[in-house]
């Protein structure tokens, strides 16, 4: 990521209010957590407790209609945000919490090239979840 979410807003034009300001800089502090909406207002209340919920879901939209945030949507059925220039990244979802965890395995990487070479295609992009419970050193399964 090389310029800051904000550096982005104003090189597409948005008009960045203060409040959209707090919110892009707490995006950008999050930008590993891959937040939700309640989870960013959560975190930008605490900044400024003036900034309402829907304020929150329009600058988010914004951002997502400008090309500046990625929506994901894992299977808990939040919508949850990154910055969308981040280099190709891969994500495991633990079921117990809900964390993501993000992670880039080149042998997965290169077994799905081979994979849809095979089939005589080319890959233009994707996605991969793994959706996972932690291992209990207690539990034999």
């Amino acid at each position: 990521m090389t310029d800051t979410i904000l550096k982005k807003c104003e090189a597409k034009g948005l008009r960045m209010t203060g409040q959209r300001r707090v919110i892009a800089g707490v995006l950008e502090t999050a930008h590993r957590d891959h937040p939700d909406v309640e989870a960013l207002y959560a975190k930008v209340t605490e900044i400024d407790p003036r900034i309402s919920i829907a304020t929150v879901y329009r600058t988010v939209k914004l951002l997502e209609e400008s090309g500046i945030l990625i929506r994901n949507e894992f299977a808990d059925g939040r919508a949850r945000y990154e910055t969308a220039d981040r280099e190709h990244h891969d994500h495991l979802i633990d079921l117990s919490t809900g964390k993501v965890i993000e992670f880039c395995e080149p042998e997965i990487e290169a077994l799905q090239e081979k994979l849809v070479k095979k089939l005589g295609y080319k890959i233009r992009f994707h996605r991969l979840e793994i959706y996972a419970d932690p291992i209990d050193s207690n539990k034999t399964d």
